[in-house]
């Protein structure tokens, strides 16, 4: 059987345990696809930049980042959802740190592990919540969350935003102390391919899809499931349980019009985007559709 390579990639982290899963257990070769896996610690901003720059096919990346750059010339669409449920944001300072009063949150400089990405977006959504704008001086690239470490101990950031579960052991280890959190108020990744493999394999992403969504279905039924997160992710027992039980996967591609709406007239008024575009450009219309 002649293989199609694909290449596939995601963060560092438990949500994508379903692809990691189907790969390993030989699920997308069996239908004639070489799943090439690229990881991304530096998130979404590394992520849609690699996908600009055809250095990947696919990848899962969060709402507001996809629908962002896809707005700002991305040559990629959204494909499906990928988790359904929102995500929560730790906000979090060095661990010496006084604590700072919510009404001075966003006057601080915030690391971020790039533009575009969630750790960058995030607080310009949350500050748009709460009536306030950030300076765009006071975000400090840090890469990812080794930088963000070293950029608070070092006082060069005070401010980093990133999911919870991930960053729990540096909070026990004593090297992050999270102040607040922050619960995303739209559905968390998405899956976004570049144009070319829509336009050059649309029966492969179909494939891949069946593949994923079935994946996603099947973990989800696993009574074993948390154990295997905090196994594989090193996220305590009753960590895991708790992030499991509170998330959940798309099982098919169908993704709300009214959704992507929401978020874009947030991205704009937020001033993350000058235009909101048409929703219809975002997403993949299948032929059959």
């Amino acid at each position: 059987m002649t293989l199609t390579r694909v290449r596939i990639g995601g963060v560092p982290e438990h949500f994508n345990y379903p692809w990691h899963h189907a790969i390993n257990s030989g699920k997308f070769r069996n239908m004639g696809i070489d799943v090439q896996w690229i990881s991304y610690p530096g998130g979404t901003g590394q992520m849609t930049q690699s996908l600009r720059n055809d250095e990947c096919d696919i990848c899962m990346v969060l709402t507001e980042g996809a629908i962002a750059d896809i707005v700002k010339g991305n040559p990629s669409r959204i494909i499906s959802g990928y988790v359904q449920s929102p995500l929560i944001w730790g906000i979090h300072t060095a661990p010496e740190k006084q604590a700072i009063p919510r009404s001075d949150l966003f006057g601080k400089r915030f690391a971020i592990s790039r533009f575009g990405s969630g750790s960058h977006l995030m607080p310009i959504v949350h500050g748009l919540i709460e009536g306030k704008k950030i300076k765009q001086d006071h975000f400090i690239i840090v890469n990812d969350i080794d930088g963000a470490i070293s950029s608070l101990q070092n006082d060069e950031s005070d401010i980093f935003y990133w999911e919870k579960y991930t960053t729990k052991p540096y909070v026990e280890r004593k090297q992050l102390n999270r102040i607040d959190e922050f619960v995303t108020p739209w559905p968390c990744f998405m899956i976004m391919a570049t144009n070319r493999i829509i336009d050059s394999h649309p029966e492969i992403l179909d494939s891949i899809l069946r593949i994923i969504h079935q994946e996603c279905d099947d973990f989800m039924s696993r009574s074993d499931a948390p154990d295997l997160i905090s196994r594989e992710y090193g996220i305590q027992p009753m960590d895991a349980r708790h992030w499991f039980h509170a998330t959940e996967w798309y099982t098919n591609s169908w993704v709300s019009n009214k959704m992507l709406k929401s978020v874009l007239y947030t991205l704009l008024q937020a001033g993350i985007i000058a235009d909101s575009g048409d929703t219809a450009d975002l997403v993949w219309k299948r032929k059959n559709d």
